[in-house]
């Protein structure tokens, strides 16, 4: 470990005290756990430092004492073009491509949009909570068609089932891709398939890319709307450079649709309510991610590569009852704790009351993610180990 160290020029281990700067992973813990003592390895940003080149970009804009209104830059969307031409060969053309003002809330416009009050919206669970929390909040039914669970553990697309539930009603599928918090990076020959069968029904795809940019071990990640004609037809994309450089309180998300009506339509809603124009240090921060920040992505996924083996590791020596599902993308992984035949409160008050921990309750991304928990593996792995052996007492206080 002290060779990969002195090669690394960024330092993943520094322990930075978040406490009292508002973040929600920690300061939150009270109003969510009940507690302010926790470990936290839940919230999914990380606890590394955000990358040197783009605070440096930030304070560069700051020595100037005055922060009006600001011009989008024209180079700020073809540098984001470039970025995922470069990384995900998706050749996107500029005009496709605006700023939204958050991911989760660009799912809520385009429900607004496109999606009639007495329609319906396809989720795929265990899936991020959200995709089922907004289309309720804005009085939309959502249709299930969970992952099947196979023989490895791992999770594929039921298109049996999605056939039975896809009824005329159904105008929306959320996917997640990749997948949040299995962490599968769907194959292109899956995301085909569902693109024919959106296609087909005329149900759009909302395609929540978030975590492109964290592909693990060589897997790579295929943009949804780059794998056919159908699949370009009939979807809408959003990305967010946040996950990747942990610049999630700095919103930068943005757009990329290809089919001229679809854009139109929802670019103009977007236009019309004032929802497409970036804050100032969205576009800093986004440039200076995308122009500089691949030397750090390289080294930032490493790490958490190595964090997921420790885990993996720690699991098979300590904790047997536990198996961690190892994440084809991103630094969330997927705990099955059903070995512990314990129930779903039973298992969040092991984490939080013996363990002193504070993860994601599985339950919170559906009826099947009860037995689970996500582990966000985002931070130095000093923090990590003391997590794993507080895990380890509990499960073995509570085994006795």
């Amino acid at each position: 470990m002290k060779q990969i160290k002195e090669m690394n020029k960024f330092d993943f281990d520094k322990l930075t005290d978040r406490k009292g700067t508002g973040a929600i992973k920690y300061d939150g813990l009270t109003e969510i756990f009940g507690k302010s003592d926790l470990l936290p390895l839940w919230v999914a940003d990380m606890d590394f430092e955000t990358p040197p080149f783009i605070v440096d970009a930030l304070k560069k804009r700051m020595e100037h004492p005055i922060f009006g209104y600001s011009t989008i830059p024209d180079d700020y969307w073809t540098t984001i073009c470039q970025w995922i031409n470069d990384r995900h060969g998706w050749n996107v053309e500029p005009d496709w491509v605006t700023y939204i003002p958050g991911v989760v809330k660009g799912i809520g416009m385009a429900i607004n949009v496109f999606v009639k009050e007495d329609e319906k919206i396809i989720i795929q669970p265990p899936v991020y909570h959200p995709f089922s929390l907004v289309p309720l909040g804005n009085n939309r039914e959502v249709v299930h068609n969970p992952l099947r669970r196979i023989q490895d553990g791992a999770y594929e697309m039921d298109f049996d089932n999605l056939e039975q539930v896809a009824d005329d009603k159904c105008r929306m599928l959320i996917l997640s891709n990749p997948h949040n918090p299995g962490g599968i990076v769907w194959d292109r020959e899956t995301l085909k398939r569902l693109a024919d069968f959106c296609y087909k029904r005329n149900i759009l795809v909302i395609s929540d890319e978030i975590h492109c940019d964290m592909a693990l071990w060589g897997n790579k990640h295929i943009p949804f709307a780059s794998v056919s004609p159908e699949a370009e037809a009939c979807s809408i994309t959003f990305y967010a450079p946040s996950k990747t450089f942990n610049i999630a309180g700095i919103v930068s998300s943005y757009a990329v649709v290809p089919n001229n009506e679809l854009r139109k339509t929802f670019y103009d809603w977007l236009s019309a309510n004032e929802q497409n124009w970036p804050n100032m240090f969205a576009v800093i921060a986004t440039q200076a991610a995308f122009r500089e920040g691949e030397e750090w992505r390289q080294e930032m996924l490493r790490y958490i590569e190595r964090n997921i083996l420790f885990v993996e590791e720690f699991c098979r020596m300590h904790i047997l009852q536990i198996r961690p599902m190892r994440p084809q993308a991103s630094f969330l992984v997927w705990l099955d704790c059903t070995a512990l035949e314990l129930s779903q409160s039973e298992l969040v008050s092991l984490f939080v009351d013996k363990a002193g921990l504070a993860l994601n309750d599985g339950a919170m991304f559906g009826k099947e993610g009860e037995g689970f928990m996500r582990l966000n593996v985002g931070c130095p792995q000093s923090i990590l180990r003391e997590a794993m052996e507080r895990l380890e007492e509990a499960v073995n206080q509570y085994a006795l």
